[in-house]
């Protein structure tokens, strides 16, 4: 199924700027994860984002500059001696926080203990559009609090294992009624909810649904959920609502990596190739609105 994108991310004045675009944050990275935290930020300006900033662990952060430093800012953050992102990196990160439109967190931080408790603190305190992935949702597996306390836009990613941590429903029952399942937890915590998997499911506070159709297995595989959340960051700070920007987000992650199985071949999909793709994406949505 094809669907028109909305501006801006369909056409741009000739007046734009970068700043019209949004800067988006991304708390992302660890020793043995930098690739989480590179295909997101990757992803995120891909996806028209204006500037992207990675807050990394400082040790780490030479490396990753090799990976993106082309398009990407790095900031370097304080860190744990098991070089994930530190509690006391906080104060470094609330001081900027107005400096960003959007903060995206979660890929490859790690479960250590200190990182978590800085994701709780950043979900439950940052007053800005927060799209929450991977560790960033098993933090909040051991406390869901910091979901109740922000009342702002929140997006939420979980494929169904992840899901099942944080409900503590069966996945397959999960499965089994993904659209009830992703509807009762965005209501229940003011949220939007992309429920990933075969025909994704993005539902709202308000009971608002869109089932996704673009997609195929190829897509299971490492990293694709760090270039969804990529993506989705880039559509808040542009501008879509809470809601479009999941919709749009897993309409066109699928549609690249389609687009892509088609060339590369399902089996051998990765992450970054999907990311290669967008710009198609994007190009058949131009095609479709001519």
């Amino acid at each position: 199924m094809m669907m028109r994108l909305p501006p801006p991310l369909s056409r741009r004045k000739s007046t734009a700027h970068k700043n019209d675009f949004g800067h988006i944050l991304i708390l992302a990275g660890s020793r043995n994860m930098l690739g989480a935290a590179a295909l997101t930020a990757l992803a995120a300006m891909r996806s028209g984002a204006g500037l992207v900033t990675l807050g990394i662990p400082e040790s780490l952060n030479n490396v990753v500059q090799k990976k993106v430093s082309s398009v990407v800012m790095t900031w370097p953050l304080k860190e744990t001696k098991k070089l994930s992102l530190a509690a006391s990196a906080y104060s470094q990160i609330n001081k900027k926080l107005n400096s960003f439109d959007v903060v995206a967190l979660g890929p490859g931080l790690s479960a250590h203990p200190d990182t978590q408790k800085l994701i709780l603190k950043v979900i439950a305190q940052a007053r800005l559009p927060l799209v929450i992935d991977a560790d960033a949702l098993n933090a909040l597996s051991n406390d869901l609090s910091p979901l109740q306390k922000n009342k702002g836009i929140k997006i939420l990613t979980p494929h169904p294992g992840e899901m099942s941590r944080l409900t503590n429903l069966k996945k397959d029952f999960i499965e089994n009624n993904r659209k009830k399942v992703a509807v009762d937890f965005a209501k229940e915590f003011h949220c939007t909810v992309l429920l990933k998997g075969h025909h994704s499911v993005v539902a709202t506070a308000t009971g608002k649904v869109y089932i996704n159709q673009t997609g195929n297995p190829g897509m299971a595989t490492a990293g694709s959920g760090d270039v969804l959340i990529g993506i989705i960051a880039a559509f808040l700070g542009q501008g879509l609502s809470e809601f479009n920007a999941a919709k749009y987000g897993a309409y066109l992650h699928g549609l690249a990596g389609d687009l892509a199985a088609r060339e590369i071949s399902q089996a051998a999909l990765m992450a970054a190739d999907i990311i290669d793709y967008i710009p198609k994406a994007f190009r058949q949505n131009e095609i479709i609105r001519r």
